[in-house]
């Protein structure tokens, strides 16, 4: 990975080992946002107006953690993102079951989603933790609000 000039004063091995955790986290953040756009946009059944709000209340976190992440990549001298066609080869989430509307079944299907990124995101607080503490906390940041994301979603289920 090339990467530009900064002052910061980390190795630039290190510089490259966590941008690439940044943008995998970034790759795994932009599948998350449009699936929860998705679910917003498509979900149907007796308590849509509660979830179509939610989902997009989602998904603007979602937008917001990715954006700090891939500006983080980018501050440590890499780039930020990947184009969208290599976001769906590299994800590590499903995709999403396009004709799928049923209030209940988008719930279940976006809180799975949630939880593999929520789970990645605190793998990638560990790998920082020693290599870049200020990647890390920023993991720990979007992971809090991954957590909460999920705790809502989960509430809907039982």
């Amino acid at each position: 990975m090339n990467l530009t000039f900064t002052r910061i004063d980390l190795d630039p091995h290190i510089r490259s080992q966590v941008a690439q955790i940044l943008n995998d986290a970034a790759v795994t953040l932009t599948d998350l946002y449009v699936q929860s756009k998705l679910a917003h946009w498509n979900v149907r059944g007796p308590h849509f107006i509660a979830y179509h709000e939610l989902f997009d209340q989602v998904a603007e976190h979602v937008q917001e953690s990715l954006d700090s992440v891939a500006e983080r990549a980018v501050t440590l001298g890499s780039s930020g993102g990947q184009p969208i066609g290599q976001v769906a080869q590299l994800s590590p989430l499903d995709p999403w079951p396009m004709g799928e509307r049923h209030d209940q079944h988008v719930i279940r299907l976006l809180s799975d989603r949630l939880g593999v990124a929520a789970n990645q995101i605190r793998s990638a607080i560990a790998q920082t933790a020693e290599l870049d503490p200020g990647s890390s906390d920023l993991f720990t940041e979007v992971s809090r609000q991954l957590d909460q994301d999920l705790w809502f979603l989960e509430a809907h289920q039982e």
